[in-house]
């Protein structure tokens, strides 16, 4: 069965919610899903995947965490080119400069953004947001 990646880095809780929600739309949608923690996988192990996702909350001042999503991400970078990938994570103030920086960073690297930009949710995700994250389960499996 072909997998598809959903590497997530969460300190509440509330990023995990979602990464588990997109791991649901894939697996209603067939394939398999692999739901893991940043700290379980390498970005080699992405290298030759042609979709993924990745979600991080907003950290500090609207930044990606940076002890262990930031280089995992700087990693990423190298291997993004023509691959698709969903961008996701919740926050608790600001308006998202974080998610809007993270999705450049990925166009400049030479991937495509799944729905052109990342899905957000303001602090523990509600039944909408969650089903938002099914969707994009399900669209990454389509791919």
């Amino acid at each position: 069965m072909e997998k598809v990646f959903v590497v997530y880095w969460s300190q509440t809780g509330n990023t995990q919610a979602m990464a588990e929600a997109i791991g649901e739309g894939i697996a209603a949608a067939g394939k398999e899903s692999v739901v893991t923690e940043v700290g379980n996988i390498s970005a080699a192990e992405l290298k030759n995947e042609k979709v993924f996702a990745l979600g991080c909350p907003a950290m500090g001042a609207e930044v990606l965490e940076e002890m262990e999503m930031e280089p995992f991400v700087e990693e990423v970078e190298g291997i993004a080119k023509g691959k698709t990938i969903a961008l996701f994570g919740s926050y608790g103030w600001g308006d998202g400069q974080w998610m809007r920086d993270w999705e450049e960073r990925m166009i400049a690297a030479g991937a495509v953004v799944l729905n052109g930009e990342g899905l957000i949710c303001q602090e523990i995700p509600d039944d909408g947001a969650l089903e938002e994250c099914r969707e994009i389960g399900k669209q990454l499996a389509g791919m």
